[in-house]
């Protein structure tokens, strides 16, 4: 499948949702010497382009203004957006491993992703709702697009998003629930009550709460650097045992056939004789 504009010329290379408002593709251009990846929202249900459009008017923008293109092509309306590898926020957290203010240092990653991603709060608000947060492997938090739009209500506003966000905030302080976090209290008490109206709002109750800076454990640093780092370990292991499984078979191979392994009986023999001494007599 290719979809095409004056600008670009996009083949799908993986198609991770459809239905019958919209897919979602992971495309490349063509057109790109490099062969750029985007992510592609191709919106099929003529009302619900409409829907999309009229959210953007809404908020006084376009939608060039918070993706990379879009265009219409064969009946389609494609709004295209930068690739980045999915790493699922509800994946890769792992709150118990962290200390609080790592946690609250990714929660405050979470609110700027929202409020500088530009997004209408009626798209926003699906993306936070379809868990497409992203956390990368410096922590730092980004948006995915990849969102079912049979779910758009144009009506959303920045309060519902706020609320949204909150709750997502203080499912990943929970663990941290007993460890003095006055943020997760902060937050419990404001959502339970709706409070919260804007994001600046909930930035600075995560600010002013959070907890003070201070030096870890010996213990805490190596399990936050295991943590980080965790995938490299894996891979150094699995290389590892790869090594260790040739040895393994040319040792067994090489007794099949010789009767004995060569490199140990070099091994073992040397310590036979030490100078001009034989220790076996």
């Amino acid at each position: 499948m290719i979809y095409q504009s004056q600008l670009m010329k996009l083949l799908c290379v993986r198609t991770i949702k459809s239905n019958t408002v919209n897919d979602v593709l992971v495309c490349r251009d063509l057109n790109s010497a490099a062969g750029t990846l985007y992510t592609v929202l191709a919106v099929k249900a003529h009302e619900t382009v409409k829907l999309c459009l009229e959210m953007f008017r809404m908020r006084g923008i376009s939608e060039k203004d918070v993706c990379v293109h879009s265009f219409s092509d064969q009946g389609v309306f494609c709004m295209v957006f930068e690739y980045k590898p999915e790493r699922p926020l509800s994946d890769f957290y792992t709150g118990r491993f962290y200390t609080l203010q790592e946690c609250e240092a990714i929660c405050v990653q979470v609110i700027m992703a929202c409020i500088t991603s530009g997004l209408p709060y009626p798209f926003l608000y699906l993306v936070l709702k379809q868990g497409q947060l992203n956390l990368s492997k410096d922590h730092s938090v980004y948006l995915g697009y990849q969102i079912d739009l049979q779910e758009l209500d144009i009506t959303k506003t920045e309060r519902d998003c706020v609320v949204k966000c909150a709750g997502i905030l203080r499912g990943l302080l929970k663990p941290k629930a007993s460890s003095k976090a006055f943020s997760y209290r902060l937050l419990e008490k404001k959502i339970d009550r709706r409070s919260y109206t804007s994001f600046t709002e909930l930035y600075k109750d995560i600010r002013v709460a959070a907890a003070p800076e201070k030096k870890k454990g010996i213990i805490k640093r190596l399990k936050a650097w295991f943590v980080r780092r965790q995938d490299i370990v894996f891979r150094i292991l699995m290389y590892l045992c790869v090594v260790l499984a040739v040895f393994v078979l040319v040792s067994v191979v090489t007794q099949l056939l010789f009767g004995d392994v060569p490199w140990l009986r070099l091994l073992f023999n040397g310590f036979k004789t030490i100078g001009t001494e034989s220790l076996t007599g």
